[in-house]
């Protein structure tokens, strides 16, 4: 087990470097370079990431999040997934009330954080001008999509957070013929899509400001979507 666990590690790691050395989208580079460069006064002193931004978690979960892309002044400020902006104390307060991380705070690199049969991707490894990537760049990015599901053994489940990490979700499964004929699966908060013999996929409105600030996305509906995750996962 132990060898086990060294190995998903170790080509987990060469993913990631993989990916953090990615300049497929140059558009992407120059202003995530960019954004690092034109620090905000509070980040005077940071030496901010400014590259593609590595997937996050335990390469041995049964659960993967799906996100859209690192946020200008949080992961590609800190250089880990949904790290150091409002939307990840959303995120891991809510994994962390459902026992996926081990505190419920994300700051930097270094704050201790650890996860927990989980794990986040994102649709976009790197920040986006205005949190919307193009349709040409989500693309070329979906190979390290399908070679971060493929290292998971024991994949049970996805939660996607917004519409694009759906999709990208959705058309995984279609590629890969794991969708049955009928209807196109549909995004709707809190919506569980089960196939048999495949990994569920929960839904969740992304917890982005303009869902939490406005009240469309609380804490308590965030927390329940990892809940009943956890419960099907255990269950």
């Amino acid at each position: 087990m132990a060898k086990q666990h060294r190995s998903a590690s170790a080509t987990w790691d060469r993913l990631n470097r993989r990916i953090v050395r990615c300049d497929r989208c140059p558009r992407l580079r120059e202003h995530c370079l960019t954004i690092a460069q034109e620090k905000r006064a509070a980040y005077r002193d940071w030496t901010c990431w400014g590259k593609p931004v590595p997937n996050l978690g335990d390469p041995r979960g049964r659960l993967l999040i799906v996100g859209l892309a690192p946020a200008a002044h949080g992961a590609n400020r800190t250089g880990r997934m949904f790290t150091g902006d409002r939307s990840g104390d959303f995120l891991f307060a809510a994994m962390h009330a459902a026992g996926f991380a081990n505190q419920p705070t994300a700051t930097d690199r270094d704050d201790g954080l650890m996860l927990q049969d989980i794990a986040v991707t994102a649709a976009a490894h790197c920040a986006p001008p205005a949190n919307k990537p193009t349709t040409e760049e989500l693309a070329k990015c979906r190979d390290w999509f399908d070679q971060t599901v493929d290292l998971f053994t024991d994949l049970r489940g996805f939660v996607a957070l917004g519409r694009i990490g759906f999709d990208q979700i959705v058309k995984l499964y279609r590629d890969r013929d794991w969708l049955p004929a009928g209807p196109r699966p549909k995004f709707a908060h809190g919506a569980v899509h089960t196939i048999t013999g495949r990994p569920f996929v929960m839904c969740s409105y992304h917890p982005s400001q303009q869902n939490t600030f406005t009240g469309r996305l609380t804490l308590e509906m965030l927390t329940a979507v990892f809940t009943e995750a956890r419960r099907r996962l255990d269950g």
